[in-house]
């Protein structure tokens, strides 16, 4: 059967989106079949992937960084993905490490990161050691003190408000694989509470979602978060209070802009 262009076909060229696929009689031609298909593997193996933590600190010990290795509640992968709130706190041996470390560090730290696998390792493995560069550079000049990075297998997102409070940090920034999408199965999560304690909602958060090469950038994500935690210092507050103005250099002049249109 003859294939059907789609006279729409210019526009694939401004978005990933699967928009005008063309038609081989009433159904999608073959190659977009398959490259669906292809693309739905891809989030699937990106879900069930294991996060390589021994890799992952190896690389993150080279460039001087310590690295705490932690678990959550949740024994293995298939456990994590049935039972979410396992996920969201931490293994009693893991527990009982920070409360070790704490207790050789009992004025705490300014800032907690905590790196957890979530429902992508992909991105985890990917994007992870760029953006803590862009992050770090900021860290020194602005002097917070920083914990050693915490290495979870088998997290979500609340994890990072337990060990923000076990390492008696003021700030706590979780980095995690984001679900995959099909046209998105490497993007990495930023999360942001000032105060973590246990029992935190999303409320009390700000995130930066989408950070990965065709997505949010990582000069802009990290450019984005400081400005979150300089103003979360000020106010002493995160979450749906705290707004992200942050300025943007414009891409064409370089001249900044309001990053949100909404408070523009």
């Amino acid at each position: 059967m003859n294939h059907v262009p789609n006279p729409w076909r210019n526009l694939r060229q401004l978005t990933p989106a699967r928009i005008a696929l063309g038609r081989a009689g009433t159904s999608l031609p073959t190659e977009a079949q398959l490259d669906f298909q292809f693309a739905h593997a891809q989030a699937r193996d990106a879900v069930h992937l294991a996060l390589d933590t021994d890799e992952l600190a190896a690389q993150l010990e080279q460039r001087g960084y310590r690295c705490l290795h932690l678990r959550s509640a949740a024994a293995d992968r298939n456990t994590y993905l049935q039972r979410p709130d396992l996920g969201r706190r931490l293994s009693d041996e893991s527990a009982e490490r920070l409360n070790d470390h704490a207790q050789q560090h009992p004025s705490g730290y300014d800032l907690a990161i905590v790196v957890a696998d979530g429902l992508s390792a992909l991105a985890v493995q990917r994007h992870v050691l760029p953006l803590l560069q862009r992050i770090e550079e900021q860290i020194q000049k602005d002097g917070w003190s920083l914990a050693p990075l915490s290495l979870v297998q088998q997290g979500r997102v609340a994890l990072g408000d337990e060990v923000g409070e076990r390492l008696k940090a003021k700030m706590v920034v979780m980095l995690l694989g984001e679900r995959p999408g099909l046209s998105s199965p490497d993007s990495l999560g930023l999360y942001f509470t000032y105060d973590p304690k246990v029992g935190r909602t999303d409320a009390d958060r700000n995130c930066i979602s989408n950070i990965r090469l065709e997505g949010l950038s990582y000069n802009l994500a990290a450019h984005r978060l400081i400005h979150l935690m300089r103003e979360a210092c000020r106010r002493q507050l995160s979450g749906v209070n705290l707004k992200d103005e942050a300025e943007v250099l414009s891409l064409d002049d370089g001249t900044p802009k309001a990053g949100n249109f909404l408070l523009s």
